[in-house]
């Protein structure tokens, strides 16, 4: 419906007879924030019921009196709307509609009972006593020097980003990223953007380089500009790095840029000139290239000069930090009195990973579930420890830090904590001038950390220190760019510890063993109830969907488990039908449906709610937190356009302009849940699923759930998930560097 009808709108200019339709906003239907397309009902004078207006608006608020332009079409389903394709505002000119337009939120400091005090004293004069003269708000009751600079702020604010929003919107930008433009330039946002809108994409998260080139492109940059061809060969390397890679040959960087940039049909004449855009730009420091190996007939890469920095400092600390030397006799005598006081059975595998440990300057123990990473690692800080060395602990998020903590019985922090991240200069306090004060390290889920963190870690961490990287190298590799464990791991310059041993009490379980059944190419055992593994055959995704939801609403509480606390579904996809975007609606439906006093927060596709569990989706380092930090929503401030999620650790407040970097986590992909552990994880696995399904993904699911796992799809999805191997090889040189003759470079 919402296609067709906005071909209709497009189509107005084509001759049909415009009128002009006048009212006030009654409320906002459907707002999708990514085009602007909006169903309205309004109140128009002459007409018994509210009309319904449908166009395409940057901006549109309750309260407010609008002039619209277009014509009536008859919907065969929904009956007559007014398709508008152009509209103005006016003041609004009567009190009720001025209060539901000071109320609406559109100013923060200025909800529903502040509005009606306001116009209750003021009347049609309030908005003019707000713009001329607030401080004469102080006559209202209830309205204090706090609020009236508030108001004040915000109405400044406003002003400023409706200049923002009509510049934008006149060039395709819609309402959420034109907010965001302007908190990121603030009064220099038209400038910036007239100047080099393809920064946009490299400054603002949600912009991409599509948007970016569609604003140039309306600003009359020429397609085949110098300034034009630099971005796409730049964005080509940032999409590689969001793929995970740190650079890419350059033969491909370009074959990238040209389809970016949609010049495919003249690929062959452009090439020259983008071979000389990218020699520019390694000319401006703007890309590092270099030939890895076989002398001037080798192909050339291409790095971000930064990621280049990251990969070649990390291969360098990495490689010059100094042995330690240790007395093996009295390490394994050691080790013996340990065993037995605390009556444990090592296996001759963890026997010598402690020893490894005991002696290298960096270790990785690496192995899959049930295999003893859990003690070998709390024997290495026990040794540590016992040679009178301070051990630090920590992981990349906050519940896989939580976890390690459960384990060890010592305090453990995030990467982030430990290095004290400082907002203000989008750095770490602890770097090499000043390191963390400790002997030994343990960081656990390794395979999560991208080059960039490692980097900064091994800049903090003193030289003559020892480390232990520990994780499991066939799960998914980091969000980040780089291979970090897996390069350590097929690197003969650092000492790798492999646990492969499973022990019986892990054997017992058929998470595990299905797990390792899985990593060797083998198809789970499905069979039967009365295990920590169960399969749910549904064949029709929307069977799959029904099952998810029953399993989780009704069969979950049967079993003893907490439906919202306890259980979360895993995802090979966020699309589709049996995708995490559509599960999430369907569960927040079930476990939080809106009470009946309201407070809904529409945000075009997603709903908010209080009590919703949500997920941030990207670093935001002002608010300290992080990709994959799972959260639950406790308010929402509609007065003031905040959002508070209450995170692991504390509270955080979000502006709803940036409300894009959270979405609800009932259900999350695969991907995102890497470091975490829940007591139950639901999988759906379907053919849907096809174009992700592989055998590290559906085995980094599996190894997820700490008590239950419930697989729930068709037995076929789950043979080509153990079947396909996706290619983990990302572009990394980080293995060639680890080479002492290699990491100088």
């Amino acid at each position: 419906m919402g296609l067709a009808m906005q071909r209709s709108i497009e189509g107005l200019a084509g001759g049909e007879r415009d009128e002009m339709l006048q009212g006030v906003v009654e409320r906002v239907t459907f707002h999708n924030p990514q085009n602007g397309y909006t169903i309205a009902r309004v109140a128009v004078r002459g007409l018994a019921d509210l009309a319904t207006v449908v166009g395409n608006f940057a901006q549109l608020q309750p309260g407010q009196t609008m002039q619209f332009w277009g014509c009536w079409k008859d919907h065969p389903q929904y009956g007559p709307q007014f398709l508008a394709h152009r509209h103005e505002e006016t003041r609004p000119a009567t009190i009720g509609g001025l209060e539901k337009y000071l109320g609406s939120g559109l100013i923060k400091g200025v909800g529903p009972v502040t509005a009606r005090r306001i116009v209750a004293h003021f009347g049609l004069a309030s908005l003019e006593i707000i713009e001329s003269d607030c401080s004469r708000l102080a006559e209202v009751p209830g309205v204090g020097a706090h609020r009236i600079r508030l108001i004040q702020a915000a109405w400044q604010e406003q002003k400023a980003i409706k200049e923002v929003m009509l510049f934008l919107q006149s060039h395709q930008v819609n309402t959420t990223h034109a907010v965001k433009i302007f908190k990121t330039y603030g009064d220099e946002a038209i400038e910036r953007v007239r100047t080099n809108p393809y920064q946009l994409a490299q400054d603002i998260w949600g912009i991409g380089f599509r948007t970016a080139d569609q604003i140039a492109q309306n600003l009359g940059v020429a397609p085949d500009s110098d300034e034009r061809l630099k971005a796409g060969i730049l964005y080509a390397l940032i999409t590689a790095t969001e793929e995970g890679h740190c650079y890419l040959p350059l033969e491909e960087m370009l074959d990238q840029a040209v389809a970016l940039l949609r010049l495919e049909e003249v690929a062959e004449s452009v090439r020259p000139r983008l071979v000389e855009m990218a020699r520019a730009l390694v000319r401006e420091g703007q890309i590092k290239a270099e030939r890895p190996s076989g002398g001037a007939e080798a192909p050339v890469v291409c790095f971000q000069p930064s990621l280049w920095q990251c990969e070649v400092g990390l291969a360098r600390r990495l490689c010059e930090r100094p042995p330690a030397p240790v007395d093996t006799g009295r390490v394994e005598a050691w080790l013996e009195r340990y065993t037995h006081h605390h009556g444990l059975q090592l296996s001759a595998e963890q026997r010598q990973a402690v020893m490894l440990a005991a002696r290298e300057p960096v270790t990785v123990l690496t192995g899959g579930p049930g295999t003893g990473k859990t003690l070998t690692t709390r024997a290495v800080a026990a040794l540590w420890k016992a040679m009178g060395k301070k051990v630090l602990l920590a992981s990349p998020t906050g519940r896989a830090a939580q976890r390690l903590a459960e384990v060890s019985g010592q305090e453990a922090k995030t990467i982030h904590r430990l290095l004290e991240f400082d907002p203000s200069t989008m750095g770490f306090k602890r770097c090499a001038e000043n390191p963390l004060d400790a002997q030994a390290f343990v960081i656990d889920e390794a395979s999560m950390i991208d080059v960039v963190l490692a980097y900064n870690l091994l800049k903090a961490i003193p030289a003559g220190a020892q480390v232990l990287l520990v994780g499991d190298q066939d799960q998914l590799p980091s969000v980040g760019p780089g291979n970090v464990l897996a390069d350590l791991v097929r690197s003969p310059a650092i000492p790798t510890a492999r646990l492969t041993q499973v022990f019986r009490q892990a054997a017992a379980s058929r998470i595990i063993t299905n797990a390792h059944r899985i990593n060797s190419g083998q198809m789970p055992d499905l069979a039967g109830e009365g295990s920590d593994c169960l399969f749910i055959e549904a064949h029709e995704p929307a069977q799959v969907v029904e099952r998810v939801r029953e399993f989780v609403v009704q069969e979950l509480p049967r079993r003893g488990f907490r439906s919202l606390a306890d259980a979360q579904v895993l995802c090979p996809m966020n699309r589709g039908l049996v995708g995490s975007n559509h599960l999430n609606t369907v569960l927040q439906e079930a476990l939080n449906p809106l009470p009946p006093d309201g407070g809904e927060l529409d945000r075009g596709r997603r709903l908010f709610r209080v009590g919703d569990r949500v997920i941030q989706l990207r670093n935001n380092y002002d608010l300290g937190v992080f990709n994959g930090d799972l959260g639950t929503i406790a308010g929402i401030d509609f007065e003031n356009q905040k959002l508070q999620v209450q995170f692991f650790e504390r509270t955080m407040g979000y502006d709803f302009a940036d409300l894009n970097e959270l979405s609800l986590a009932y259900a999350i992909s695969i991907h995102r849940s890497q470091g975490s552990e829940y007591p139950v994880a639901i999988i759906p696995v379907h053919t849907q699923h096809f174009p992700m399904l592989s055998r590290n993904l559906l085995y980094t699911g599996l190894t997820r759930a700490r008590k239950l796992a419930v697989l729930v799809g068709t037995r076929k999805a789950i043979a080509i998930a153990v079947r396909e191997v996706k290619a983990m090889q990302r572009y990394t040189r980080l293995s060639e560097r680890l080479s002492p003759l290699q990491a100088d470079e």
